[in-house]
């Protein structure tokens, strides 16, 4: 399983926000912008904040079984491995969504004398903020998954591969 890669998910939330921006500043010249929901920031923060909660369980539960605990629950590989992907997915979804609340919000920045489009930039940027939350809870998720690596590979195997990935 490839890791994530902060080039890409910054990639994508700069591409996201520049046709956000532009898309923003099109459509307004029309008429009405779309709004930014209330909702956006509340639900990139649950995200955030199940993604954490899964690796706190998993850190606690790999950190028994390794201290070799008499009550361990063990971790299932497949579950961890579902955690991870459900984090990567995460990740990129948010980068996603962060830059295309990110582009709208620079775009509203223009516009903080009406109170609407005010309000409308104030929930832009905790979406934004709320999207990198997202994406670091996601990387922690990973990093607490992730294999240690084998001793024995690192003495055999010098073809250039990469280290172990997670679970």
């Amino acid at each position: 399983m490839k890791q994530l890669r902060i080039g890409v998910l910054a990639g994508l939330f700069v591409v996201a926000g520049v046709l956000a921006w532009a898309g923003a500043r099109l459509w307004d010249s029309f008429g009405t912008l779309p709004s930014v929901p209330l909702a956006a920031p509340i639900v990139l923060a649950v995200i955030a904040a199940v993604l954490t909660a899964t690796a706190l369980s998993l850190r606690a539960r790999l950190k028994a079984q390794r201290e070799r605990r008499p009550d361990a629950k063990g971790v299932d590989p497949l579950m961890a491995a579902r955690a991870v992907v459900f984090g990567q997915a995460s990740a990129l979804v948010a980068a996603l969504v962060s830059g295309i609340y990110g582009g709208t919000g620079v775009y509203l920045l223009g516009h903080l004398d009406i109170p609407s489009r005010r309000d409308q930039a104030i929930y832009a940027g905790f979406s934004v903020l709320a999207g990198i939350a997202v994406i670091v809870a996601a990387f922690f998720l990973e990093r607490v998954c992730k294999l240690p690596e084998d001793p024995e590979d690192k003495n055999h195997n010098n073809h250039g591969t990469a280290p172990a990935g997670p679970v």
